[in-house]
């Protein structure tokens, strides 16, 4: 489901105004190592499967389901990657800054396939041979790289590349 009917409610209030989500995604790597990504349907750019919670959801349940929605693939959590907040903006307008929790996850079966709605292309990478993806994407595959690695987050004041700019509120 690309948007969920709690945010089109919210937007029907707030127009194209920021509002600030709650999302969670996972690195999930194979047995060989190999990384999942998507080509998103929304900007036709390679990322990992991601998404916003769903109101009562906890973080570590709506990464796999969105694994599992926007590329077949079942997924287990081995660890927290990261969270931080982070600024997007949607061609439509649409204003958001997310709060992202991110994990590392091992596949644990499912078959690699698009669902067409969000996903135009699913596909397992070595991690040195990904395609071009972007930096959010490249922090939360550093952050999860080593299996006993600690949580990532941005520290008081740090600004990274990754996470855009702060919206004044």
């Amino acid at each position: 489901m690309a948007i969920s009917p709690y945010i089109t409610g919210l937007r029907a209030h707030v127009g194209h105004d920021l509002l600030l989500l709650p999302g969670a995604s996972g690195v999930v790597r194979d047995g060989q190592g190999r990384i999942l990504l998507q080509r998103r349907a929304d900007n036709g750019q390679w990322s990992l499967p991601a998404g916003m919670i769903d109101p009562g959801e906890q973080p570590a349940e709506a990464a796999l389901r969105e694994i599992f929605e926007e590329t077949g693939v079942r997924a287990e959590i081995e660890r927290l990657g990261g969270v931080a907040m982070h600024a997007a903006q949607y061609p439509n307008g649409d204003r958001c800054e997310y709060l992202a929790v991110w994990f590392r996850c091992r596949a644990v079966g499912g078959e690699a396939r698009a669902d067409g709605e969000e996903s135009l292309e699913v596909g397992w990478f070595a991690p040195d041979e990904l395609p071009e993806v972007g930096e959010l994407t490249k922090l939360r595959i550093e952050t999860t790289a080593d299996p006993d690695g600690p949580p990532w987050f941005a520290r008081p004041g740090e600004l990274h590349a990754a996470l855009g700019h702060r919206h004044g509120l």
